[in-house]
């Protein structure tokens, strides 16, 4: 069956991803109706900022907004898709308490992200997961009461930016997470081991190798209680053990769910016509590593957003999703710069600097020896020399002697 080009388009998400590919859209050409919906009342903002530059106050919401071109679009924020019928090609929406109503769609494209995880019975005041401006607002409040102390479950990125930002304020700091390293899931023990040099070298304490039973507190939260029998006096505690695609109300709809929206490598869902995914929810066959990934960063979303318009203009013959993005961090006085998608268990191969002196630039590889990233930490002037390196294109040409 010829391919259709859709008069009615549906994005379900309006932050970076849907966003962009609302823009992609209009820049393609496509002239048909377009829906936009949100589920936060505020429009699309750059979320990397809420652990860093908003959490100590020298940026301000309106600060965070991004650009937005004129799009001629229904856009409906406080708005979430609550059920999807593809047969009848309609998206159940709600809008804050109101009653579900259908909205019809001939084309859907789902950048609804993520979630954060949450530890059961922690719902005492004091404890925040960080994902939103609405959740770094309460944070940012709690923060500034009383010079607390403060707790972080998890040692990923979010864990340790926050924990960079509340030294930053001269609060009393603890990082706690089950690996025995910060950042040891995302980039291995020898980078996290660096990374642990850092946080205690700039006075937030470290308790590693251990899990979490619970929060304590009567009302407000006071501690956490560690697996090891041990207790963090905490009067804020941020719990930051990673996302979960938001892909609930996709449950039945014949939209194959697996680690998010399940897609081909043009990012078309799997499961249903008419239907593509980009950004935090998507999990797609990708063409350089042979395996899905769903990848929970910035640049990927952006980029995803362009390729996502175009298949659900020009349909499954549309071409592959194959960049390789990069995702950073700042902690403390240092700049962390990854390009590719390594594994915790590829092997870094140093080919500039030292850790000790963290100046340094590494290679990530896997069991065969291909090469699956590049990490730069603060070796920003030498990224655009190492992006090829990340697309398997070799070594700079001052090193490849």
């Amino acid at each position: 069956m010829a391919h259709r080009t859709p008069r009615r388009i549906t994005i379900v998400g309006a932050s970076i991803a849907g966003l962009r590919a609302a823009e992609s859209l209009r820049r393609r050409g496509y002239d048909g109706a377009l829906t936009l919906v949100g589920e936060e009342a505020s429009t699309a903002y750059q979320r990397p900022a809420l652990s860093k530059s908003y959490l100590t106050g020298d940026r301000q919401a309106s600060d965070l907004v991004l650009p937005r071109q004129d799009l001629d679009a229904d856009l409906r924020l406080s708005t979430r898709a609550v059920q999807l019928d593809t047969a009848a090609r309609q998206v159940w929406l709600r809008e804050d308490d109101g009653p579900p109503y259908p909205q019809p769609y001939d084309g859907l494209l789902i950048a609804c992200g993520t979630r954060a995880r949450r530890l059961p019975g922690c719902d005492l005041a004091g404890v925040h997961t960080l994902r939103t401006v609405a959740d770094a607002d309460a944070l940012r409040a709690d923060l500034r009461t009383g010079g607390p102390r403060v707790a972080i479950i998890g040692g990923g990125f979010i864990g340790q930016e926050v924990a960079a930002t509340a030294r930053g304020l001269g609060l009393d700091t603890t990082l706690i997470d089950p690996l025995p390293v910060p950042g040891a899931r995302a980039l291995g023990l020898r980078t996290g081991q660096v990374l642990a040099g850092l946080h205690t070298d700039h006075g937030t304490r470290l308790r590693m190798g251990c899990g979490v039973t619970g929060v304590e507190g009567d009302g407000r939260v006071t501690g956490v209680r560690l697996s090891d029998g041990g207790l963090v006096p905490a009067d804020v505690v941020v719990v930051g053990i990673g996302v979960e695609p938001a892909a609930d109300w996709l449950t039945g709809s014949g939209v194959l769910l697996d680690n998010g929206v399940r897609c081909r490598g043009n990012l078309a869902a799997y499961g249903a016509p008419g239907i593509v995914a980009a950004g935090d929810i998507a999990c797609w066959d990708h063409p350089r590593l042979g395996r899905p990934v769903r990848i929970e960063h910035w640049e990927n979303a952006l980029r995803q957003a362009d390729t996502a318009a175009g298949t659900l203009l020009d349909g499954v013959s549309a071409p592959a999703y194959d960049t390789t993005t990069m995702f950073w961090s700042n902690l403390y006085d240092s700049r962390v710069q990854v390009v590719g998608h390594p594994g915790p268990d590829d092997t870094l191969e140093i080919v500039e600097g030292d850790p000790k002196t963290r100046r340094f630039v590494g290679i990530y590889r896997n069991d065969t020896g291909g090469p699956t990233g590049v990490l730069l930490f603060n070796m920003a002037h030498r990224l655009a020399d190492y992006r090829g390196t990340a697309l398997d294109e070799g070594l700079p040409s001052s090193l490849a002697s």
